[in-house]
């Protein structure tokens, strides 16, 4: 069944959102969507705008203008913490991983808003088999952890929270490609079999666009160009000029 298309149900909604940090704009009217059960990647320079996308989806910046629409909830003024418990999850760049607490507490805490002890137990079963070498590790300190390692902890931990919504920002960021490969298939793995709908910003955009269903291209704060994964990767043009490849 195809997951995309103007009839299909779009889980998240962006209509001309704009950012700032402080006087500096970085988005100048970002429109785009996400559908349910998707994955949608944002491609684009350094400083392009897309993790400040991402952001302004989550509620981490402040300064922002337009409309966010979360299964058609407007978001726009919701604190991060509650944008959480709608059940969006964030992974930020760099992993944002809780360095001095060991694997399980960085478990326990992607599923701090939860009070379903029963269910917290159901979704460590789920993230390990997911990932193995975690329930062999639960006591590692995660500073100790190799950075593929805690990349997928990152991934692990925002599971916890059982979301509908994933944000992820450069999984691939500093990893070698073996385990890019790896986590991607993981990725697409909880795609498929949790129906958990990922926007995903990567500057890796061969891999990103063989995993996602739709993507965006942002220059400058705009949207310069959007299309089906496999149509933007078949583009030489739009490879050369926005892609790099």
């Amino acid at each position: 069944m195809p997951i995309w298309g103007p009839k299909l149900m779009a889980l998240l909604e962006l209509t001309d959102v704009h950012a700032s940090y402080g006087s500096i704009k970085a988005l100048h009217g970002i429109s785009l969507k996400v559908n349910d059960g998707s994955i949608v990647t944002l491609l684009g320079a350094n400083g392009a705008g897309k993790t400040t996308t991402l952001r302004a989806v989550s509620g981490t910046v402040k300064k922002t203008g337009g409309n966010v629409l979360f299964d058609g909830q407007l978001i726009n003024a919701k604190a991060p913490e509650d944008v959480a418990r709608l059940g969006i999850a964030h992974v930020p760049e760099g992993r944002g991983t809780l360095a001095q607490l060991t694997v399980w507490e960085n478990l326990r805490m992607g599923a701090y808003i939860r009070r379903d002890g029963n269910g917290v137990k159901q979704d460590f079963e789920r993230v390990v088999s997911y990932f193995p070498w975690i329930g062999q590790r639960r006591e590692q300190v995660a500073v100790t952890l190799s950075g593929g390692e805690q990349q997928m902890l990152a991934i692990a931990r925002a599971l916890m929270l059982r979301p509908r919504l994933m944000l992820l920002d450069e999984p691939s960021l500093g990893l070698a490609p073996l385990i890019v490969l790896d986590i991607y298939r993981i990725i697409q793995a909880i795609n498929r079999e949790q129906r958990t709908t990922i926007l995903l910003v990567e500057q890796n955009a061969r891999t990103a666009l063989n995993a996602a269903d739709h993507a965006y291209v942002i220059e400058a704060g705009h949207i310069a160009v959007e299309g089906s994964g496999d149509e933007l990767a078949r583009n030489e043009s739009i490879r050369k000029s926005y892609l790099g490849y």
